[in-house]
């Protein structure tokens, strides 16, 4: 969805609109159930869990906790969901590889919002940002996506990406640019 159409839908939701929450609920029904389905987790279970995450939404959008979009609804479904598909899986007592939960987590983001250059007159700089960020780890590719072109500021990516602190966010951000950096500056000596 685009942005604009995106802050239109969520200015709705804000004001209360039935139809808004409708198409927000229709709208990302399948999209959550295709992505919660990689966690072995049956149908009726996933509906519940997305049902849970709408509630969320809905309430945080009514009780003026939710003022300000920063990511499109779809996403914000999906944060909210992810931890509560880990909570169920917990209960279950089933055994959880955080990492590996963390990383398919990465894949839908950047799936969702991927970054994309579609400008074929890229200037000789742009091409090498573009391909070497295209061989940089997820983590990084994840990190940065978040921060330079979703905006999200460290916080948020701190509780997007399941770090511990603010300060390793920061340096796991400063280590992915220095990799790019040296990556592309290596590429122009050569």
């Amino acid at each position: 969805m685009e942005k604009q159409s995106e802050n239109a839908l969520f200015e709705s939701l804000k004001k209360g609109s039935e139809t808004a929450f409708k198409e927000v609920y229709e709208g990302n029904r399948d999209l959550f159930l295709n992505f919660a389905r990689k966690y072995g987790l049956g149908d009726a279970d996933i509906l519940d869990i997305y049902q849970d995450a709408y509630i969320v939404l809905y309430e945080n959008i009514q009780n003026g906790k939710l003022v300000e979009l920063k990511s499109s609804v779809a996403t914000y479904l999906i944060s909210i969901g992810k931890y509560k598909i880990l909570e169920r899986l917990r209960k279950k007592k089933k055994r959880v590889d955080t990492n590996k939960f963390l990383n398919v987590i990465e894949d839908v983001d950047s799936s969702l919002e991927s970054f994309e250059l579609v400008n074929e007159e890229l200037t000789q700089k742009q091409q090498l940002l573009q391909h070497f960020f295209e061989v940089l780890g997820a983590k990084c590719k994840a990190i940065l996506t978040m921060f330079y072109y979703k905006k999200y500021n460290i916080k948020q990516i701190m509780t997007e990406g399941g770090y511990n602190s603010e300060n390793v966010v920061k340096s796991q951000k400063s280590r992915c640019l220095k990799t790019l950096r040296e990556a592309i500056e290596k590429s122009q000596s050569n």
